[in-house]
């Protein structure tokens, strides 16, 4: 029963992908999952886990990037159904060791289904010269039904079958190997924060920022929460400084307006 309902989930947060997407993250897919599986706890840390890993990652242009969406889906999945009492560190690293090559994999299935998609291009191209509004309408079904079953029947070929090979793999596994995944698990989501910090920290001034906040943490001690409050005032006075400096910049335009004009 919860691997129908865990299917359905995936076929239903496929088309949200494609549509609103609002459950497409990992940090509310997990959660869901985990809910159904009874175990919320492990689902809130695999999802905290993931989303911090992929943080990062996006379709840029013509790039399709690792289902993160099915890579959540499978790996809570599995890691919450093959932990059978063992400890919520080596849950969520056996779900980080199984999010990246699922991932993975199903991002071919979605190459194919775009370039599926694409040959609908033409019979959309004709429904736009005869104003045909409604036809364009349903045209919208098609790809939605495409990528919620791209989501949907991996998922459940892999709960059906993969769930008592997970266990006897992660039951066969020796002890440095489970310690390793654990180390790793704590690793890449430093890396999805470093990816996220790249994209996002692009102006000279913004890495004054990054020192305050390595100094707070590591030789001031803090915890997260003031440091957070902190950043809080410091991102509101930056805010009003920059502010500021643009109403006087446009000020400053005006009156050299005014200036020529007389």
């Amino acid at each position: 029963m919860t691997v129908l309902l865990i299917t359905i989930l995936a076929f239903f947060i496929g088309i949200d992908d494609v549509s609103t997407k609002l459950f497409r993250r990992p940090l509310l897919i997990a959660p869901l999952v985990g809910i159904i599986l009874g175990d919320l706890q492990a689902g809130l840390a695999i999802g905290a886990t993931l989303e911090i890993m992929w943080m990062g990652i996006g379709n840029v242009g013509a790039y399709m990037a690792p289902d993160i969406v099915t890579g959540s889906l499978i790996s809570t999945a599995l890691a919450i159904m093959s932990r059978n009492g063992a400890s919520l560190e080596a849950t969520v690293a056996t779900a980080v060791t199984l999010a990246v090559p699922t991932a993975l994999l199903a991002q071919q299935l979605l190459v194919l289904i775009e370039t599926v998609n694409v040959s609908l291009n033409s019979w959309a191209h004709r429904l736009a010269e005869n104003a045909d509004v409604k036809g364009t309408k349903w045209l919208i079904y098609p790809p939605a039904i495409m990528t919620g079953l791209a989501r949907a029947l991996p998922t459940f070929i892999a709960l059906q079958f993969g769930a008592g090979a997970i266990q006897t793999l992660v039951d066969s596994l020796p002890t440095f190997v489970i310690e390793g995944l654990s180390t790793a698990g704590k690793i890449i989501p430093a890396v999805g924060i470093a990816l996220l910090m790249m994209s996002m920290i692009k102006r000279v001034e913004m890495w004054m920022f990054l020192v305050l906040g390595f100094v707070l943490a590591s030789y001031l001690q803090l915890a997260v929460l003031p440091v957070t409050l902190i950043a809080l005032v410091i991102a509101y006075l930056y805010d009003l400084a920059t502010q500021k400096n643009e109403v006087v910049q446009v000020a400053a335009t005006d009156i050299d307006g005014e200036e020529y004009d007389l």
